[in-house]
């Protein structure tokens, strides 16, 4: 029978999966229950992260940082005043996310450890270049996502480690929006787009989900297009290079051919949103 602890604090939550090899940390719990009722896990012990105080909520950090606590619910995110201009697809994010009840339940941390490359978190995060602490007994140590995911449902994650944080770039006061594609309102994405104009208006950063086994960024196409938003050879050109690095699988919610065509449709229609935010 599974055994669920309620550590006060994270060294006390650190310990008892340091000390246990069947231990699994728990958040908000949606996923990890649903798996452990499907019997793909058998925890011996779960360890709820919910009264720890420190890992939830979100503010700015003197440099100007956002820093969001790993068990802050969806809705918080979705509602946050702090996450404004390049920051605010992450809001858009949070906002699409299945619906009421499980924005209400589910955390960021949660939804970013189970890895699944149609959730919506991953590339509004990577798109906001955001850097995940992750801690462990005895030390902590901070990874890009983009490193995160290195595999389908795989990522650095080590046994005995938690996400603690997500880090983000002090917001630029420029325009940034969230596209998905799903069978329906709240369902996984079949396909997904975030992206986000630089301060200056001239370069735009880009991030593909469900096409693959994490988000799709391409920093130097991104370059390339700086001071050419204007011009459609070159937008194709980036969606292009989006399309030829996706990996997309078939499955109930698409075809690989299928989420191959949404990637530039995706791309074109973001980017038309930021526009439309710049009049």
């Amino acid at each position: 029978m599974t055994q669920i602890l309620q550590p006060e604090t994270l060294d006390e939550a650190l310990a008892v999966l340091a000390a246990e090899d069947e231990a699994m940390p728990m958040s908000g719990g949606a996923t990890l229950v649903a798996m452990k009722n499907a019997r793909l896990v058998e925890p011996t012990h779960l360890v709820s992260l919910d009264r720890i105080a420190g890992l939830r909520g979100i503010a700015t950090l003197p440099d100007g940082r956002i820093r969001i606590g790993a068990m802050t619910r969806h809705f918080e995110t979705a509602s946050s005043a702090l996450l404004t201009g390049s920051l605010s697809v992450l809001r858009q994010a949070a906002g699409k996310i299945a619906n009421r009840v499980v924005r209400n339940m589910g955390t960021m941390g949660g939804s970013v450890a189970n890895a699944d490359p149609a959730a919506d978190y991953l590339p509004a995060l990577a798109c906001c270049d955001a850097v995940l602490t992750i801690a462990r007994a005895g030390g902590e140590r901070e990874l890009s996502i983009l490193d995160y995911v290195e595999d389908w449902y795989e990522t650095a994650l080590e046994e005995g480690e938690v996400i603690t944080a997500f880090t983000l770039p002090a917001p630029e006061e420029s325009p940034s929006a969230y596209r998905k594609i799903a069978r329906v309102t709240g369902d996984f994405a079949t396909a997904s787009c975030a992206m986000a104009l630089t301060a200056d208006g001239q370069g735009i950063r880009v991030a593909i989900g469900a096409c693959g086994p994490g988000p799709l960024r391409d920093p130097e196409a991104e370059q390339a297009l700086i001071g050419k938003l204007d011009d459609p050879d070159a937008v194709t050109a980036l969606a292009e290079r989006l399309v030829a690095m996706a990996d997309p699988i078939d499955d109930v919610r698409g075809t690989a051919d299928y989420r191959l065509a949404l990637i530039p449709r995706l791309v074109r229609q973001g980017l038309d949103d930021l526009k439309k935010d710049l009049r």
